[in-house]
């Protein structure tokens, strides 16, 4: 279910966006190029990918590898029909809360 479709609901958007990460990493791992920039990028090797996937915060760190990129953000959404806009409400959707404690803040 893309998430343009505005799925009713916290786990189906959640869901959806979940969606948009697996699509994302599938993507990215169709070209050796980009999984290579990817585990580099990350610290994660071909051994650890499997374990770092079943991480609650993976999706999340997948779309941001794509949105710090422009030009890849672009052509994943082209290839999968997105607009690039349903990928940052992705992103937000599966980021982690925020901790107020957390010496380092996300942006609001």
């Amino acid at each position: 279910m893309p998430i343009q479709d505005k799925p009713r609901g916290l786990k189906a958007q959640r869901d959806a966006a979940q969606e948009v990460a697996v699509s994302a990493l599938s993507f990215i791992a169709a070209d050796g190029e980009r999984l290579v920039r990817f585990l580099a990028e990350t610290g994660l090797t071909p051994a650890n990918l499997r374990e770092a996937a079943g991480r609650r915060d993976f999706g999340a760190g997948v779309l941001a590898f794509v949105l710090n990129d422009e030009p890849l953000l672009l052509a994943f959404a082209a290839e999968k029909g997105l607009d690039p806009r349903h990928v940052a409400a992705a992103h937000e959707i599966l980021s982690p809360p925020i901790d107020p404690d957390a010496i380092v803040r996300r942006p609001m």
